[in-house]
């Protein structure tokens, strides 16, 4: 066999995975179905503007080892995300905050922002939340809920929020200060220069080839490698033969402008359920909306983002883990565990919502069990 370790996909994971095996002396092949490496944090130069072709990805961890690593493929700057949510024209801060219940509520001190929220909750009836809906008003109360919860969270997911676990919603940070910093992580930011970068010096001296459908040609690269690092969908892998598993997709708009400003901030959530997109993304606020010398930009770029149930052909983003799917995902996983040469990591493999330190820090363990063992 020609090489040690076939690496299918070139992503967060399968750049990782690429970078630790060679510097752990063995032989790697990387392919890709896309004509580009770096996965969904794909970034490309759109007129001096990074853009994220597939979403918004801003980089944050509390992991000292992850944060370390990644430092050593890309300098980071210092951008912050504080979202704005847009409801019907009224603006309010993200994450919930004070400015959050001021603009609310008009209070003014945490005291008075908890009694209405314990209120609300009282009033809600709620001791063990059951669902996203119930879980969110106990977390922020019923009017938080539904002018900046619902609609949004509805659009994104394509199910009544009565219909979705309420672990979703944990992960929304809820503070009783004055602090628009969305992530309660102690590094963050994003690299200059842009993600693909980033993957581009990881895979530095690594066969890479593009536009290779691995599972047309399962047969093929097989042979060409000894272990196989599998990073796509798992139920693909094994041609759906169990049913399909569920996903949601998204659909991008990208528009360059010729003005200078949009909207004043990288991204603004429309929480509303008549807006047909979740939100709107404007590139150049990720890195502060400045050229190589300095200077203000003339143009920016936007992008629309569209969520819609995954069929074939789309990309599959976000897994859909209800109790349906996360048991049909265990026998797809009882399937994987007899593929003896095959390691299904990352995002779509594991059928889980991975952040991007989550998966680098997974890849990591990953390899310190395998090639540093």
């Amino acid at each position: 066999m020609k090489y040690d370790y076939l690496i299918v996909g070139a992503g967060l994971c399968g750049a990782v995975f690429a970078h630790e095996a060679r510097a752990a002396g063995k032989r790697v092949l990387v392919i890709e179905k896309r004509q580009s490496v770096a996965g969904n944090v794909y970034t490309e130069s759109v007129e001096g503007i990074q853009v994220h072709r597939y979403g918004a990805h801003i980089f944050h961890t509390n992991n000292p080892r992850v944060w370390e690593y990644v430092q050593r493929f890309a300098q980071f700057n210092r951008y912050t995300n504080s979202p704005v949510a847009n409801y019907r024209g009224e603006l309010y801060s993200l994450p919930f905050n004070m400015y959050t219940f001021n603009k609310m509520w008009g209070v003014t001190t945490p005291q008075e922002a908890e009694r209405i929220i314990e209120r609300q909750r009282e009033e809600a009836g709620i001791s063990e939340p059951r669902n996203l809906e119930e879980q969110a008003i106990s977390l922020v109360g019923r009017d938080i809920f539904e002018k900046l919860v619902k609609g949004y969270t509805e659009k994104q997911w394509g199910r009544d929020c009565r219909e979705l676990p309420a672990f979703i919603i944990k992960r929304l940070p809820v503070r009783l200060t004055f602090d628009n910093n969305y992530f309660n992580a102690l590094y963050q930011g994003i690299p200059t220069g842009g993600y693909t970068r980033m993957i581009e010096r990881m895979l530095d001296g690594i066969e890479v080839r593009l536009g290779v459908d691995y599972l047309a040609h399962k047969e093929e690269y097989d042979a060409l490698a000894a272990k196989v690092v599998y990073t796509g969908p798992i139920d693909a892998y094994f041609g759906h033969s169990l049913g399909p598993l569920q996903y949601r997709s998204v659909r991008f708009e990208h528009e360059l402008l010729e003005m200078s400003n949009y909207q004043g901030n990288a991204v603004v959530n429309y929480t509303d359920r008549e807006t047909p997109f979740t939100r709107i993304i404007e590139h150049k606020w990720f890195e502060f909306g400045r050229d190589a010398e300095g200077n203000d930009l003339p143009h920016t770029v936007i992008s629309r983002e569209y969520s819609s149930e995954w069929k074939p052909g789309d990309e599959p983003y976000y897994p859909v883990n209800d109790e349906r799917n996360t048991a049909l995902y265990q026998r797809y996983r009882a399937l994987a565990e007899g593929e003896e040469n095959v390691l299904f990591c990352g995002r779509l493999a594991e059928y889980r919502y991975y952040d991007m330190d989550a998966v680098i820090a997974r890849t990591l363990e990953l390899c310190d069990s395998l090639l540093h063992a």
